[in-house]
């Protein structure tokens, strides 16, 4: 049986957001000595989390990257119209934080899911954690550089010689740096908008579904320039480790098949249920911003993606992954290894240069 594919606040959040995901990899990489341990460890954990809930339903955790927001949109909506409960789950949405550690948490069984960009999970599995990914929620990555309106840099061959306020190990820099022939100044980012707002010519990392928010709250006139423009377009992918994908496949398979439920009702339904639940559990969010976000997602086509160009719901696509492990080994970023066939659960792998999975 293969998966369906479905198709159709606080200043600056979502750069936390960002630091945290950066501050993991970078943890990955300075605990390599201990590998032996920690797979020691997921042997011992709590397997699959298994066990079920007093209705009889499996129980299932997932590990969100940050608080709830409607980036999460589609997984609110399944719990809460009973999605998952109706897949025989159920399901805990954890929130994540800077410091959701959310790769390692996979890994070693304390979540049976997780939400990452499929860059970083390259990272995670060239750096040995048995990270599987199982499917996209959001086809294509709304990272994008900020600039005030009247800013005169128009297009990323335009940094040339120009500061930009990003996060330095991002692999998007390098990847334009090299594509473009160009350099540019790096300043740290500060991961709020003080700054940005304060110079007419800063030009700051940023989520379209996020800061841009912000800064025309505060008065500013914005543009943005998407990084997958540039070529470089990572999912935002679910993972799971490889222990729970032998041994329950089925669980996998109708977790997946719930949450992408979620997502099209989300996205092209009545956002109301996620929304109202986002909002019982995020003091800090607000309407206005939930529905600024979800706007941007459909308008962007961040979650369904471009059906003319092999995208849907759910879908990871052999000819895109391949050309981001291509970038990320050129820069020296990840080992000479497997080929996302090897990396990824053949259920959701498409190869548009041939046929689409239905």
């Amino acid at each position: 049986m293969l998966v369906r594919v479905w198709t159709g606040a606080i200043l600056g959040s979502r750069f936390a957001t960002n630091l945290g995901l950066c501050a993991e990899d970078m943890a990955l990489r300075g605990i390599l000595f201990l590998w032996f341990v920690l797979l020691t460890l997921i042997g011992c954990s709590r397997q699959d989390r298994a066990g079920s809930s007093a209705a009889g339903l499996r129980k299932v955790v997932m590990q969100t990257d940050w608080f709830p927001q409607a980036e999460h949109g589609g997984f609110y909506q399944a719990l809460v119209k009973g999605y998952y409960a109706e897949a025989g789950l159920d399901v805990e949405l954890l929130p994540g934080g800077v410091n959701a550690q959310i790769n390692l948490k996979v890994a070693r069984g304390d979540a049976d899911f997780g939400m990452n960009r499929n860059d970083l999970i390259f990272s995670a599995q060239d750096q040995g954690l048995p990270l599987v990914m199982v499917g996209a929620y959001l086809q294509h990555d709304p990272q994008a550089l900020m600039l005030h309106e009247d800013n005169p840099v128009s297009s990323f061959a335009e940094l040339d010689g120009q500061t930009v306020i990003a996060t330095p190990s991002m692999v998007w820099i390098q990847h334009v740096q090299k594509k473009y022939g160009i350099d540019f100044n790096l300043r740290p980012l500060t991961y709020g908008l003080a700054g940005f707002m304060a110079d007419p010519l800063a030009i700051q990392q940023c989520f379209v579904t996020n800061e841009p928010f912000f800064a025309r709250q505060n008065g500013a006139r914005v543009k943005t320039l998407l990084i997958r423009d540039t070529g470089y377009d990572a999912y935002h992918t679910l993972f799971t480790r490889r222990e729970l994908l032998r041994t329950d496949p089925e669980v996998v398979r109708a977790f997946v098949e719930a949450s992408m439920r979620g997502w099209q009702d989300y996205i092209e339904g009545d956002p109301a249920a996620a929304h109202t639940e986002i909002l019982r559990r995020n003091a800090r969010m607000t309407q206005e911003l939930l529905d600024y976000s979800r706007g941007e997602m459909i308008t962007r086509r961040l979650v369904t993606g471009d059906p003319a160009q092999g995208d849907a719901l759910g879908r990871l696509r052999v000819t895109r992954l391949e050309q981001q492990l291509a970038i990320l080994r050129e820069s020296d970023l990840l080992k000479p290894g497997p080929t996302p066939a090897d990396l990824f659960w053949p259920e959701v792998l498409t190869d548009d240069r041939t046929t689409l999975r239905p």
